[in-house]
């Protein structure tokens, strides 16, 4: 027997649920089902931030959030003129969802608690009767007569028009490149860089800001930059990794780490303030003096890898020291063998070819009635909320053409 539905999602993320919710407000005679391969839904919101579910960022300007997305900048200008992160919180307060700004721009809900967000989710699907179908793997999809025919493992469905919500699902794109959309091929973005360094590695826990770079690339980066046990990690890190992505995937995530401790700062005029340095504090033990506002552990660090003794003075360094001490704090190399994945952001890079998508309406401009929202797309952002700021936005444009059509 056949299930017929106006709309069918498939994918029980975030960018399913928004999608379905808000199809629901703006026409409430439409039938709506989300079809999700897993037991569970919304499984990624439960886990991100934490278990604290990271929803936006406080950045309410259209022309400055897009600068957050290394794949989809020049995309997403038109969309988020239309539903902007100021939108998404109106949205949530609009459902009893109160959302909190952190300091460095995150926002949450005020609870702390991802399952906030999944029990508005669920309790507003139950209220306009979307039927969410669990453990259910879409696997043909094809056009007839009578709209699109879906076919699990168990169950066939009719719908008059489809929604692909399914994230980083390569079965799911390969279905698509069968109906000649093309996808950009995957790579992971967002991730922290492995280095086999023990001395390093032994300042574990440590965070500093700093200016990053893959030498012989024109990639660079600047933040805060943490330092783990496996390596480095930290905004800094995680920014170079997403702008990087494509580029250090060809490298096989084998390359050059360059750190500049000083940010903006070149190594002649580090050189320069270590010059003053020695002048202004002479008789003072170097290990003791820091001028840089260093973390003593880390500045100890510098000093031995410059061989610089823990007795020696301002007063006793040479010119072949002080030329090592700028060259390591502006120039510091490290080598970089392999990637791990940063805690539980799982964001990919690849995806359906942003020239095959209507951004009005996220249209298939291949497709007929067949809609694309969140990361099934080739967009990605870094990390602090603009991931999913990008599934409420293209979930808020399908919905609304989806309604009104």
């Amino acid at each position: 027997m056949i299930q017929s539905f106006d709309i069918i999602i498939i994918g029980g993320g975030a960018a399913g649920f928004f999608t379905a919710l808000n199809i629901a407000e703006q026409n409430p005679k439409l039938t709506i089902a989300i079809l999700e391969r897993g037991k569970e839904v919304l499984t990624k919101v439960k886990i991100s931030g934490g278990g604290r579910c990271n929803v936006t960022h406080a950045c309410f300007i259209p022309n400055d959030l897009v600068k957050f997305y290394p794949r989809g900048e020049k995309e997403l200008k038109g969309p988020f003129n239309q539903f902007c992160s100021g939108d998404t919180i109106a949205w949530f307060e609009k459902h009893k969802v109160n959302l909190k700004i952190e300091e460095d721009g995150r926002m949450f809900p005020e609870s702390d608690s991802s399952q906030t967000i999944i029990d508005c989710f669920i309790n507003l699907s139950k209220k306009y009767n979307i039927q969410i179908i669990t453990s259910q793997t879409v696997q043909n999809v094809f056009q007839s007569e009578k709209g699109w025919k879906l076919d699990t493992q168990n169950q066939k469905y009719l719908a008059q028009k489809i929604v692909f919500t399914t994230g980083s699902n390569p079965k799911m794109w390969d279905l698509l490149q069968s109906f000649e959309h093309k996808i950009v091929p995957p790579v992971p973005s967002l991730f922290t860089f492995n280095i086999k360094n023990k001395k390093l590695t032994e300042l574990m826990g440590i965070a500093h800001p700093a200016t990053v770079s893959i030498k012989n690339t024109k990639l660079v980066a600047s933040g805060p930059l943490l330092i783990t046990h496996w390596g480095v990690s930290g905004p800094a890190i995680l920014r170079l990794s997403a702008w990087g992505a494509r580029d250090l995937a060809q490298l096989n995530y084998n390359f050059t780490l360059q750190l500049n401790w000083m940010q903006e700062y070149e190594t002649n005029e580090i050189e320069n303030e270590l010059k003053e340095c020695k002048t202004e504090s002479a008789k003072q033990n170097i290990y003791k003096k820091n001028k840089f506002n260093f973390p003593t552990r880390l500045w100890h660090y510098f000093l031995n890898k410059a061989e610089i003794d823990a007795d020696a003075k301002w007063a006793d360094l040479s010119k072949k020291q002080m030329q090592a001490l700028a060259q390591i704090l502006t120039q510091d190399e490290y080598q970089v063998n392999g990637k791990s994945t940063f805690k539980d952001e799982f964001v990919t890079a690849g995806g359906v070819d942003l020239k095959e998508i209507n951004f009005k309406t996220m249209q298939s401009k291949i497709l007929p009635n067949v809609y694309f929202a969140g990361e099934v797309v080739n967009i990605d952002a870094i990390t602090g909320g603009f991931n999913f700021q990008n599934a409420w936005t293209t979930s808020y444009l399908a919905a609304t053409h989806i309604a009104n059509n």
